[in-house]
């Protein structure tokens, strides 16, 4: 088969690995298109991932539609010339309606409900769209609900086992207690007019933290000063080895703390609109606890109380309980592309 998968953020490599190994092993031809955003190009080169990439991710929304109109048209040229059977990618932004154009099958896979204006660029032409039993919206369109979370494509324990030399590296021993936060840019087209923590709380955050053990932060962008210091300094493809072995993950990444959540680390999230799947990983497992920014105190003081009162055993439980509860995403990809009359 000819595939061709485009990825629009880092996080969809991750999603996309483990099925483009499966398929790359099995003689499918698999072309990969992706990005400029963030650690995408990084991430690529760190996996030794063959992925053509051409677009670069901005702030704003001309640049966000000029960057549509560039991505489209290059998309075009490789699809015209390379004629893949089916077109798979997250979101589906710039390949669902060259999907149409071309009678490709074309498979979308989202979670993120407020991404209006992405969603309406790409579910119409899709040939159907893949969206988790938790997601809070109605989709009119041709669609499937599975019961299972983007992460668990990555760190469902068939793929994923956490390597505890990641500790040392940081300079951590052991059981020792620590936070991962995460602040992100909000420069995305679905952040538009969104917002999360303020400076000041974001300090003060920090120092209550800090209390209880060591404090990593991971962030797209500048810092306040007296924060740097406390900047993750990882090779991108170690993230998940030592979000594995965290206390709890903090900020504003629903990203991040779902992939705590699967692992059985503790979340506080802060979003303006939250997401149906921390929605459910709150609600049903009491382990992401979400946070609108007018909550931002209420925010910090959750944290302190779960590191105060920390128990990872019980914690670790949670994580076992929701993999057993969901479905293995990756295997359901791999039937998707393998049930297309071309395979």
């Amino acid at each position: 088969m000819n595939i061709l998968i485009d990825l629009q953020h880092p996080a969809h490599l991750h999603f996309f690995r483990n099925l483009i190994d499966r398929l790359r092993d099995e003689g499918h031809i698999v072309q990969v298109t992706g990005r400029d955003k963030d650690i995408l190009v990084e991430l690529a080169e760190e996996y030794g991932m063959d992925v053509i990439f051409f677009g670069k991710a901005r702030k704003g929304f001309l640049n966000l539609a000029s960057e549509l109109l560039f991505r489209q048209y290059r998309l075009w040229k490789i699809i015209k010339n390379d004629k893949p059977d089916i077109m798979l990618a997250i979101a589906g932004t710039y390949i669902s309606s060259l999907g149409k154009l071309f009678n490709i099958a074309t498979q979308v896979f989202y979670d993120t409900e407020h991404a209006t204006l992405s969603n309406l660029l790409a579910y119409p032409f899709a040939t159907c769209i893949y969206i988790p039993k938790c997601y809070r919206r109605q989709v009119r369109w041709n669609h499937v609900r599975y019961n299972g979370y983007h992460e668990l494509a990555y760190l469902h324990p068939k793929y994923f086992s956490a390597d505890p030399s990641v500790l040392e590296e940081v300079g951590l021993n052991p059981d020792e207690i620590f936070t991962i936060v995460r602040f992100v840019g909000w420069g995305a087209a679905h952040d538009f007019g969104r917002s999360g923590f303020i400076t000041a709380k974001k300090i003060k955050a920090v120092k209550e933290l800090r209390r209880y053990g060591r404090v990593f932060i991971s962030c797209e962008g500048d810092l306040p000063e007296e924060l740097e210091i406390y900047r993750l300094r990882l090779r991108v493809t170690k993230i998940h080895n030592l979000i594995a072995y965290a206390s709890l993950i903090f900020g504003e990444s629903a990203t991040m703390v779902s992939e705590g959540a699967v692992m059985g680390v503790p979340g506080v999230y802060l979003d303006p609109v939250g997401r149906g799947y921390t929605d459910e990983q709150e609600s049903k497992y009491n382990i992401v606890f979400n946070f609108t920014p007018e909550r931002q105190d209420e925010a910090i003081v959750k944290a302190v109380s779960i590191l105060s009162d920390y128990r990872k055993e019980d914690w670790l439980a949670i994580g076992e309980q929701i993999v057993k509860d969901k479905i293995d995403v990756t295997e359901m990809l791999y039937r998707i592309v393998m049930e297309h009359p071309s395979s």
